[in-house]
């Protein structure tokens, strides 16, 4: 597994971002040809994004479920070598490879998986009947409220949880029972994909970590107000009677969002979840790192203070800060599970109380170096003020691709990125990507769009809006040549990042092996 302390670098590609003929990037043989990629390159971390079930506007940060898999990323090859599904046949014109076009990928996959329960519930022998209820009877916990929730949600033709009949709404034990007895056959298929999930996210973590390749995951603050956590805890959020958020979360107002941020996500009741000694949050956390090594906390802020917003409100402007639940949380989960290996993201408004906790807790922060060249040489972001444990990013997700940046900077921007990295707009991705490797950070990350120079039209998201070509970008194979692996191979081996060797140079191997064997 990777070490925070240590200096190391990797790749930021979402799972869906990858090729494949099935029209969304998966668990599939892409996935296992982009380890070998960062391998080949010298990169020892590959994270992604969520991999929880994707919500409104297609985002993996609205999942309907904490602790489930995004069927999406269920690769079919391995079924279909399993002999649970026939090769199936693509619809006409097939899927695009440049973009995930969602409207036509989740009916025709669900399809696909609901074929491959069928074959599997049929022929399947008898160790893998019996492997399948060993999982089952392990995940109980979060599985079986999940199951019911999906096979519910269903039967109600998609209805938000707190509008079925109100016995299943409120979870009347005897309704419950009946319900799993009506929905057998619905929850045994949503049993199936998730222990097909689990079984692909663990082979794939187990090939990577052979190649000296870690997993990052990311794990939102918040769960969505129609979830499996929130029908099955209602207790452990501000509901009112009707089970509607009494207050909602979000970001205060600021010169980018003059009414501020409703994000609409149900609020903790934090000391309901300390009485318990925060165990479904450590049960969440056992969880992730039961598929990654190490993830990324979202809005890590929000454990030291969280915006609350009155539910009545269609903006952010009225709402206040309330304090969190601090180092306690962190500590009762550390408790149970150990060090725990968390990158905090800490951007945005960032008070005292945030930086205490992050370093009270021991987790690196993130520094972004977009954000660098819009004051001067004192700003944060800028590598040279940079502390060793903490994360340097060219850019994440949300923002744009380098040479997007680049392309939508001001003049004054670009004139001081341009001196800073003694760069043009030729090798601006390559330029930030080596200042980024050369700074003391302990571990640096670009996405891969930036690994390629793309421009801006290889966004992943935007902050802020919804549809548009949000979280669907995807590369091709044809798209990558043998280039980008070099050159970050070497700018990766030239920082002690990654195996010296990668240099080159005469009698690399046999004159740095100290350094080689620490990078790697």
């Amino acid at each position: 597994m990777i070490d925070l302390h240590q200096r190391s670098a990797g790749v930021l590609l979402h799972l869906t971002s990858l090729p494949g003929p099935h029209g969304i990037g998966d668990f599939g043989p892409g996935a296992y040809q982009f380890v070998d990629w960062l391998a080949t390159a010298g990169q020892h971390l590959w994270q992604w994004l969520p991999i929880n079930p994707i919500g409104p506007g297609d985002s993996p940060y609205q999942s309907v479920s904490a602790f489930a898999g995004s069927p999406l990323m269920v690769a079919l090859e391995p079924l279909i070598a399993a002999g649970w599904l026939l090769q199936p046949a693509l619809p006409d014109g097939g899927f695009d490879s440049d973009r995930v076009d969602f409207t036509r990928v989740v009916p025709w996959r669900l399809a696909q998986l609901r074929r491959a329960a069928r074959g599997f519930f049929a022929r399947a022998d008898a160790a893998e009947q019996a492997a399948f209820a060993h999982w089952c009877a392990a995940q109980a916990s979060w599985l079986d409220d999940y199951t019911l929730f999906m096979a519910l949600e269903e039967a109600h033709s998609g209805a938000a949880w707190w509008h079925w009949q109100p016995e299943l709404r409120d979870r009347v034990p005897a309704a419950l029972a009946a319900a799993r007895s009506e929905h057998a056959e619905a929850i045994r298929f949503w049993q199936f994909v998730q222990w097909c999930f689990d079984n692909q996210a663990c082979a794939l973590k187990a090939y990577a970590n052979q190649r000296q390749v870690s997993l990052m995951g990311d794990l939102p603050i918040f769960i969505a107000h129609h979830s499996a956590d929130c029908w099955a805890r209602p207790d452990l959020y501000y509901l009112d009677e009707n089970f509607q958020p009494t207050v909602v979360a979000g970001c205060p107002p600021d010169a980018m969002a003059p009414t501020g941020q409703r994000w609409g996500n149900p609020l903790y009741r934090w000391e309901r979840m300390a009485a318990e000694n925060y165990a479904w949050w450590t049960a969440r956390l056992k969880r992730a790192l039961h598929q990654a090594d190490v993830f990324r906390i979202d809005h890590f802020r929000g454990f030291a203070g969280y915006y609350e917003i009155p539910a009545s409100c269609p903006t952010a402007e009225e709402g206040e800060w309330v304090a969190g639940p601090g180092k306690a949380l962190f500590d009762a989960i550390g408790a149970e599970l150990g060090e725990l290996p968390i990158v905090a993201e800490d951007l945005g408004l960032i008070t005292t109380d945030v930086i205490e906790l992050r370093d009270g807790c021991g987790f690196p922060g993130m520094k972004i170096l977009q954000f660098g060249f819009a004051s001067d040489a004192g700003d944060e972001f800028l590598p040279h003020n940079y502390v060793r444990h903490c994360v340097a990013y060219t850019g994440t997700h949300d923002n744009d691709t380098v040479r997007g940046w680049w392309h939508k900077a001001s003049a004054r921007e670009r004139a001081y990125a341009g001196s800073y990295l003694a760069t043009s707009e030729t090798d601006v991705h390559w330029a930030m990507i080596r200042a980024c490797w050369n700074s003391v950070a302990n571990i640096a990350v670009c996405q891969f769009q930036d690994v390629l120079g793309l421009d801006g039209g290889h966004r992943m998201n935007i902050p802020g809006t919804m549809g548009g070509h949000n979280w669907s970008w995807r590369f091709r194979w044809d798209m990558v040549g043998s280039e980008p692996a070099r050159v970050l191979g070497l700018i990766t081996a030239a920082s002690g990042r990654g195996p010296f060797a990668l240099l080159g140079l005469p009698g690399a191997a046999a004159a740095a092996p100290e350094l080689a064997a620490k990078a790697a």
